[in-house]
């Protein structure tokens, strides 16, 4: 089944449609070019900063009237997955998700040379719209 998707929202398009405050947004636009922590984007040595990226992202798609001021993400990564949780605004909300590039690319019927869901091209394609889930967590 292919996904009719065409457009995936840059970080700034998502920002526009978000209930985000303005230094999350500019905390956020600085993430995006030097992938570094800050004191509103904070995550720990073994989450890869464009997998937190992407798991921001799909936050502000799924919860644009959030009113987001600071997160931390808190994951565990493998080759074509991340799990974990979001804590926005020191656990005010918090938010449990899957982003599965490999399941993407299945649900695609995309396949690498060896016969293996095409990981890669999927997380190239979808970017943040390879999380399969994003719910709050409790």
């Amino acid at each position: 089944m292919a996904d009719t998707t065409t457009h995936i929202p840059t970080v700034e398009e998502l920002l526009r449609q978000s209930a985000a405050s303005e230094g999350f947004r500019e905390a956020l636009l600085l993430f995006e070019k030097n992938q570094a922590a800050s004191e509103r984007i904070h995550f720990g040595a073994g989450n890869p900063p464009v997998k937190v990226l992407r798991a921001i992202c799909a936050l502000l798609e799924s919860q644009p009237g959030l009113a987001i001021d600071r997160v931390e993400v808190n994951g565990s990564s493998g080759c074509s997955d991340y799990v974990g949780d979001i804590r926005v605004n020191g656990g005010e909300s918090t938010f449990h998700f899957v982003w599965d590039c490999a399941w993407k690319a299945a649900e695609q019927g995309w396949k690498d040379f060896y016969g293996d869901p095409d990981q890669v091209r999927a997380a190239k394609t979808f970017g943040y719209r390879c999380m399969k889930s994003l719910e709050p967590a409790g």
